[in-house]
């Protein structure tokens, strides 16, 4: 790990299930940052919302464009977390 990357936490709310593919294929092209997912595909009963929780290792501009990404999808909304330290 270089001395720009940091590790983080992120979350994605998934509440348009035409947004689950696209989402993935951001998710696979940042792969080698990531190092742990994990996905609930239906939280909610009464609505479609999957969430998507995400360990990652990167700069703050790798870290800027995935959340950048994501969040233009439509019915995804991104939340991330950045350590001081690591």
């Amino acid at each position: 790990m270089t001395e720009s990357e940091r590790i983080g936490v992120m979350a994605l709310f998934v509440a348009d299930p035409a947004s689950t593919q696209p989402v993935n294929q951001v998710l696979s092209e940042y792969s080698r940052q990531i190092i742990g997912r994990l996905g609930l595909p239906h939280i909610h009963r009464q609505q479609e919302v999957a969430v998507i929780a995400l360990i990652f290792r990167g700069s703050t501009d790798e870290v800027g464009a995935l959340t950048g990404r994501l969040g233009q999808l439509p019915g995804v909304e991104v939340k991330s977390l950045l350590s001081r330290r690591f």
